[in-house]
């Protein structure tokens, strides 16, 4: 296993040092940005590939907030906890105790630490104490037990499906897929509070690292939500292959937060593929928490899709356009969504998107018609 450390290294060098000699005791792989020190590759990029590539991320959080990149406007442990959380990377959050904060650190630790649950997060005194720690939690994954925890609904939820509404610019006639998390107990926003948020919205967006900052974003809104829309790709011919693409954004006052996106499609349509609808979902869950707008510890979570019969259970292949497909030829319309009848905790947005991906997926392709008939 490979378990990637984040920190600044003013102020918890000792820490630094210790720790990679302790992973390699029990059996894993340590990766730190002192091992890039040399290499063609800009250390940024380096570091942001090896975090990719671990199965763990450790942040410590010391003293100092570090160096700010021009490029993000944030130092480099900030870019590597909005790259590991959009990834679903499992967290391990270690704050140094009886040391001063600067003020910009200070900010980023309640970032982290307001995120309720889905990631771990401790305090140390010493490096002693930290090793301790990090050794007891390695022994927790190495066990495997899923970081979900379920509990039935008392009562239904208003979610807001927007199955019906008008689609999004440039989606014209595509079926979309959409998923709705929505914050139990939260007692909503306020307008003020509502407006202020959605001016954060599009940034939001830029800082999860789903689109390019040369991509135009289109915000708007009513009295009910705040939305931002997200432009389509152009594709390459007519009929060439194309996975699924995040359109919108929206959030309610109620404090839920939907996406829309179009489902992978090729010339003969839209498709439900068995493998890769989970995957999307999963990407979808990881990209909603990254954009920290839900931050209680119980959510629902649920999905559908507009336009039903224009969609075929299929197989996906990026590479080549389907020869031939079985259209959809119902006498009447239908519905396709999940309805939902129980919460989860906050890691499905997290370590747990992959599971809850998986349970969506499969309770909506079973009510496809095709695969009743």
């Amino acid at each position: 296993m490979k378990i990637f450390i984040s920190s600044v290294r003013k102020g918890l060098e000792e820490e630094r040092d210790a720790l990679p000699g302790i992973i390699r005791a029990i059996g894993h792989t340590p990766v730190l940005f002192e091992d890039f020190s040399a290499q063609t590759t800009p250390s940024r990029q380096a570091c942001l590939a090896a975090l990719d590539s671990a199965d763990v991320c450790i942040f410590l959080l010391g003293p100092s907030y570090g160096h700010v990149f021009s490029e993000t406007g944030q130092s480099a442990t900030h870019d590597e906890w909005v790259v590991a959380k959009t990834a679903g990377k499992p967290r391990w959050v270690y704050r140094k105790l009886g040391v001063t904060f600067e003020d910009t650190q200070q900010k980023f630790a309640r970032t982290v630490e307001a995120y309720a649950t889905g990631v771990f997060r401790d305090s140390f005194h010493d490096t002693a104490e930290l090793m301790t720690k990090v050794v007891g939690k390695i022994k927790e994954l190495e066990s495997d037990r899923s970081p979900l925890s379920f509990a039935p609904l008392p009562q239904p939820v208003p979610l807001r499906w927007s199955l019906d509404q008008v689609s999004v610019a440039g989606s014209a006639n595509l079926p979309l897929l959409e998923l709705h998390v929505f914050p139990v107990g939260f007692a909503g926003y306020s307008a003020r509070a509502l407006e202020e948020v959605g001016d954060s919205l599009a940034d939001r967006i830029r800082r999860s690292g789903a689109v390019k900052n040369d991509v135009a974003l289109m915000s708007s809104g009513s009295q009910e939500h705040v939305s931002v829309s997200i432009p389509l790709s152009k594709p390459r011919t007519w009929d060439s292959p194309r996975p699924g693409e995040l359109i919108e954004v929206r959030l309610h006052k109620s404090g839920q937060v939907s996406l829309r996106a179009t489902l992978p499609r090729d010339g003969l349509g839209s498709i439900l593929d068995q493998d890769s609808l989970p995957q999307q979902v999963t990407s979808l869950l990881r990209f909603n928490g990254a954009l920290d707008l839900i931050q209680h510890e119980r959510i629902i979570v649920a999905i559908g899709v507009s336009d039903p019969n224009l969609t075929q259970v299929d197989r996906f292949n990026p590479h080549q356009s389907r020869t031939r497909a079985e259209l959809s030829a119902y006498s009447r319309s239908f519905t396709l969504q999940t309805e939902p009848d129980e919460s989860t905790s906050l890691a499905a947005l997290d370590t747990g998107a992959e599971e809850v991906a998986g349970i969506l997926s499969r309770a909506l392709i079973k009510r496809h018609p095709s695969l009743s008939r």
